[in-house]
């Protein structure tokens, strides 16, 4: 049963307005600031938690917020203080929307919306690591969102610096790693990593992973499955087995055979975006030594890292809005996206299984557990746009004369019969040369013959269409074979059967070769098309077999 919240603190320049939620160690407050007038989230240390370590720990916190909170993906934090009755408090941003725990308790994400939050919060994640913090408590309540309907990723009150990977001081279960529960426990990026794959997996089943409908689901329960069990299949038709492969990676017992990182985590994802044919979304990273800008990028534009700059995907994709959402016409092979964005209801209920709530190992020495407000959503808008380029004077622009031109006494008229001779004595020469041109004795061009100027092939990186596209039929067993007439490393396949209502969903394969059951008779037609490694796709080749 939940408690009441504690008394709101007076705090100079702050208008009380209504709690939103309370935790084991703080509470969290909506306030009007007066000056900049805007609804902030408060969130305050509770009164008999206040000791020199736990303000030492909340302080902590606030740092740590603060070195990150630049980020697109992590929430923002405006001030920290001590209030008039001694407690320390945070100031953050408020949105009133709920964190996706509520929503995907509600209803699972599509796979197109879960891969697009999944990549960018490990960007979040990536940003925080490198910064040397672990975060430690990843799960779908602590990732909150924002107006523009993007993640921010929040509570921050048991991480930890990278260097502290003997102890795991807090935890919420059903997102744990193994190594979570080991004696000593242990910590470190790739448990970050698991969190992360838990959490995506939590967005398209609607449960954490290892729970279990229609049986008991203790805390004891669920740690065993964690530690013996394997990860359980998502049994989702729309999801692809590339998916599924991605999630038990990052999900592995053996924190060496994860992902290495929280950006290779978001590659992997990103892969699977372009296996969908879906709109491939950016990674955000912060980094203190950006790369050089004429550096080759060695994972085909899918990621930059770029001061507090968010990068797009060079693979041909649409550009995504301030809302994350592709706007404007893709690329004629490309399926589009159609993720609308979250919805969200306000009304829905807050309130969430005990083995969701972050808990704390007693005895513990390091942070102190943070808050689960599951109403509280902290992140203002943060749309990052380049400065716009200077615009030149069209070619026919003249600039404005100067005053003293404007009013300057005409030349004599001798001035233009000398230009006129001039004009005519340059037809007379370009007439000669043009002559000369046409009876081969002309000379080349030296402009037209400088290194570099030749003209380029702008079809030379087209991708070329399959060959040799042919169906046989054994009953109701049809197999269609192609060629891939210039084939790379990591070519791939998107092939559909032709229906009348143009409703096929294109189905991957990396060999030249399909086949299929169930085959209705009479004519049966397929599409197919060449997707290199970067994303790019050839056009479609359709065969059909009687």
């Amino acid at each position: 049963m939940s408690r009441p919240p504690s008394p709101p603190p007076e705090l100079p320049g702050f208008t009380f307005v209504e709690p939103l939620g309370t935790g084991g160690f703080a509470d969290v407050f909506l306030y009007e600031q007066q000056m900049p007038r805007r609804r902030v989230a408060v969130k305050v240390l509770l009164a008999d938690r206040i000791s020199s370590g736990a303000a030492k720990e909340f302080a902590d916190e606030a740092n740590v917020m603060a070195m990150l909170s630049t980020h697109p993906a992590i929430v923002t934090i405006y001030q920290a203080g001590m209030a008039g009755d001694g407690r320390p408090y945070l100031v953050m941003e408020y949105c009133p929307r709920p964190n996706l725990q509520i929503r995907a308790r509600k209803e699972p994400f599509s796979v197109a919306e879960a891969l697009r939050v999944g990549i960018q919060v490990a960007g979040a994640v990536e940003t925080a690591h490198r910064a040397g913090v672990l975060h430690r408590d990843i799960k779908p309540a602590n990732i909150l969102v924002t107006e523009y309907n993007r993640p921010a990723l929040t509570d921050f009150g048991i991480a930890s610096t990278t260097g502290a990977v003997s102890e795991a001081t807090g935890m919420s279960i059903p997102w744990s790693p193994p190594e979570f529960f080991a004696d000593p426990p242990q910590s470190g990026q790739r448990s970050d990593v698991f969190a992360l794959g838990a959490t995506l997996y939590t967005l398209l089943a609607g449960r954490s992973p290892f729970e279990r409908p229609g049986e008991r689901n203790t805390s004891a329960d669920l740690i065993e499955r964690i530690e013996r069990s394997p990860l359980p299949s998502l049994s989702r038709p729309d999801s692809p087995g590339s998916l599924q492969q991605v999630l038990e990676r990052a999900m592995a017992k053996n924190p060496d055979a994860r992902y290495p990182s929280a950006v290779a985590f978001a590659r992997a994802l990103q892969k699977v975006q372009i296996e969908l044919a879906h709109s491939v979304t950016p990674i955000d990273i912060v980094d203190d030594h950006p790369l050089p800008e004429d550096l080759e990028d060695e994972d085909e534009g899918l990621t930059r890292v770029r001061d507090i700059v968010s990068i797009e995907p060079d693979a041909g994709n649409t550009r995504p809005s301030a809302t994350t959402r592709p706007f404007g016409t893709p690329q004629p092979q490309r399926a589009p996206a159609g993720d609308p964005g979250p919805r969200f209801d306000p009304a829905a209920s807050t309130s969430a299984s005990a083995v969701e709530d972050t808990v704390m190992r007693p005895g513990a020495a390091s942070a102190a557990a943070p808050v689960d407000e599951d109403r509280t959503v902290l992140r203002g808008p943060r749309a990052l746009s380049p400065e716009a380029p200077a615009v030149p004077f069209p070619p026919s622009a003249e600039p404005a004369q100067a005053p003293d031109q404007a009013t300057a006494k005409p030349k004599p008229r001798v001035g233009m019969w000398i230009g006129v001779a001039a004009a005519a004595v340059v037809l007379v020469g370009g007439t000669i040369a043009g002559v000369s041109l046409l009876q081969g004795g002309g000379a080349p061009d030296p402009v037209a013959t400088q290194e570099g100027a030749a003209p380029k092939d702008p079809i030379s990186d087209a991708v070329p269409a399959v060959d040799d596209l042919t169906g046989t039929r054994e009953g109701s067993t049809i197999t269609f074979t192609w060629t891939n007439p210039a084939e790379e490393d990591g070519d791939l396949y998107l092939w559909n059967t032709v229906s009348l209502d143009g409703a096929g969903v294109p189905e991957p394969t990396d060999e030249p070769t399909v086949t299929f059951e169930g085959a209705a008779t009479g004519q049966v037609c397929i599409d197919v098309l060449l997707r290199r490694e970067d994303g790019r796709a050839s056009e479609q080749v359709r065969g059909c077999v009687e």
